[in-house]
């Protein structure tokens, strides 16, 4: 689609209005690949990320439909507007509950900075070598880039964090933690941060145990269950984080 003038504000979100209502009828499994549809959601993507707005970008951690652990690179744009918040991956419209995750994460960087939004817009761009990417597990790096771009804050890269993320900034469990682990550790992250609770893998190890009796060795196998950090298993650093505040620390540390 050639877009020959120029489009109001109004018009691009009748327009997301719009593609979230064929979304809404059609149902989860509608395909946003459309060649006119890219080539507006270009346009949207093009005309809300252009001057006067201030970018932070991060890489952040995503589980693909096959399971594989991938590392996706966020671009948080903030910039003059009217409260807009959207979410893209790959120059397509996420889905709703990424939608909903750019949103939350919005609602907390205000918690957290006091800094209200109402006058700005905020783009999330995500940029992954992958056919989909599931869950919202993305949604404290949202909300520490919002942070960043408002605070001016300079964010260590590397630090990855992952883990959903809820309005007062608390920091809720993410799926494929140890896939999510190895890619980030395959890209050079020397910190991760995940959930409270989550950085420990459950494994089973095989021990041999011999003992003499009557110049007779009797031995026996037990197995014995033991949590490791997948730290110790990847050997990389694996930090638990309760709350945007607390994995705001690690990513300032330098």
């Amino acid at each position: 689609m050639k877009l020959n003038k120029p489009i109001r504000r109004s018009d691009i979100v009748f327009l997301v209005a719009a593609v979230f209502m064929i979304g809404f009828i059609v149902g989860s499994h509608l395909s946003y690949n459309a060649p006119v549809e890219k080539e507006v959601v270009k346009y949207i993507i093009a005309n809300f990320t252009e001057v006067n707005g201030t970018s932070v970008e991060m890489l952040v951690p995503a589980v693909d439909q096959s399971g594989r652990g991938v590392v996706a690179r966020l671009v948080t744009t903030i910039k003059p507007g009217s409260g807009l918040v959207l979410v893209n991956v790959n120059d397509v419209f996420a889905q709703q509950v990424m939608q909903f995750s750019g949103r939350v994460a919005a609602a907390a960087a205000v918690g957290f900075s006091k800094i209200e939004l109402k006058n700005v817009d905020i783009i999330y761009s995500v940029i992954v070598n992958a056919s989909s990417i599931e869950g919202p597990s993305a949604g404290a790096a949202m909300a520490l880039s919002i942070i960043a771009g408002l605070e001016n804050k300079t964010l260590d890269k590397d630090v990855m964090i992952t883990g959903t993320i809820s309005e007062n900034g608390t920091i809720g469990q993410a799926g494929g933690i140890f896939e999510k682990a190895a890619a980030a550790k395959a890209a050079g992250i020397k910190t991760f941060l995940v959930p409270e609770g989550q950085s420990l893998e459950n494994n089973v190890f095989r021990e041999r145990s011999c003992r003499a009796f009557d110049s007779v060795e009797y031995c026996a196998v037990n197995y014995i269950q033991k949590n490791s950090n997948f730290g110790e298993i990847l050997n990389m650093t694996v930090v638990e984080v309760g709350s945007v505040e607390e994995a705001l620390r690690y990513f300032e540390s330098k």
